[in-house]
């Protein structure tokens, strides 16, 4: 075990990029007082295809980060989980990569790559479960034609903490989907991000988390819109339930001069199912260049509607099973875009015993 060397400048909590975070819960992340183990907890749950290869190796960031947290991550981690899946290679059944979290004593410190060569089709399904202190710096790389689901399941039990970037490289005319979902933890912060590096290339962010009493979830999207024609659909939804529950959702897409063509909107909705519970939900958008098809983006947040209770009460339901079923339609517009049925059951079941937990 060793602890984080500290010659990276230390967030305040008043820069930007941290103004929400309560970085006292982050365990020493943020500051390199952390004590790390050096364990390698990610591993393949079967078999992979002849196609598909998972090796440890050293291998070159594919971007630049600013976040104090993954530049320590960087500076520290001597080699890269690398999940490759060949050219031409069409792998019907999800690959699942699975982390065990091996507790709250000290931190891991994950560099993943995920790389798909031109023209692959494929689903990863990333499962974090159990109790952890984790930082991880996770890259996608999309060859021209390739086209990948990237699901990623916060599952974590109730001492986790989880500060992450999900960094995903598209080139062109190749289709990135990421579905994020974050049902468990203490703290977590998440920063999906995309760079589009070539025309025609299409990336849609997709996630659903619920917090309930005391845990903080933030989700930091930026999709870098830095070439000519190309798509982006951003779609979070939240519910919080208890006190001190609080959820952050920053939506920042940046449409460079030279990206002409460019279509994209961001969408949030919250749900407050009690008192006491926060959501900030802050959507930007720089445009550069006017020569696009469409930019837009939109944020609610609202109480749980009576209406919808009332119309399912007077029809014998009990309330307790009326909130559930609402809670259930206002994720399954998501959750069921996994495409796997045992997964998304899963996830409803989650929700539905954080729901009773919280009491809402």
């Amino acid at each position: 075990m060793s602890v984080l060397t500290t010659n990276y400048l230390t967030p305040s909590g008043r820069e930007e990029a941290w103004r929400f975070t309560p970085l006292k819960r982050l365990r020493g992340l943020h500051d390199g007082s952390v004590v790390v183990d050096q364990r390698h907890s990610l591993t393949t749950k079967s078999a992979l295809p002849a196609e598909v290869s998972f090796t440890r190796e050293a291998l070159s960031p594919l971007a630049t980060s600013d976040d104090v947290i993954i530049e320590r991550i960087r500076g520290e981690a001597t080699d890269v989980a690398h999940l490759h899946i060949a050219a031409d290679a069409q792998i019907k059944e999800a690959i699942f990569l699975t982390r065990l979290g091996g507790g709250v004593d000290s931190a891991e410190l994950s560099r993943v790559r995920i790389s798909l060569g031109s023209h692959a089709v494929a689903t990863v399904i990333v499962e974090n479960i159990g109790d952890t202190i984790l930082a991880e710096d996770l890259e996608i790389s999309l060859a021209p034609g390739s086209s990948l689901t990237f699901v990623s399941l916060q599952e974590f039990d109730a001492k986790s903490v989880y500060t992450a970037r999900h960094h995903a490289v598209v080139d062109k005319d190749a289709t990135f989907k990421s579905i994020t979902v974050t049902v468990g933890g203490d703290v977590v912060r998440i920063l999906p991000t995309v760079e589009f590096i070539a025309p025609g290339a299409c990336a849609e962010l997709l996630g659903v988390y619920f917090a309930t009493t005391g845990q903080f979830f933030e989700h930091r999207m930026h999709v870098d819109h830095a070439v000519p024609h190309a798509k982006s659909r951003v779609n979070f939804k939240g519910a919080l339930a208890g006190k001190d529950a609080h959820t952050v959702w920053i939506g920042d897409v940046l449409i460079r001069a030279v990206a002409e063509g460019t279509d994209t909107y961001e969408l949030n909705r919250n749900l407050l199912l009690t008192d006491g519970a926060r959501a900030d939900s802050v959507p930007n958008l720089e445009i550069e260049t006017g020569e696009i098809v469409g930019a837009g983006h939109a944020s609610t947040t609202g109480r749980f509607d009576d209406e919808q209770l009332f119309y399912l009460m007077s029809r014998g339901i009990t309330v307790e099973n009326a909130r559930r079923l609402v809670v259930r339609g206002f994720f399954s517009e998501i959750i069921n875009e996994i495409g796997n049925e045992e997964v998304q059951e899963r996830l409803m079941a989650r929700i539905d015993g954080e729901l009773e937990k919280a009491g809402a």
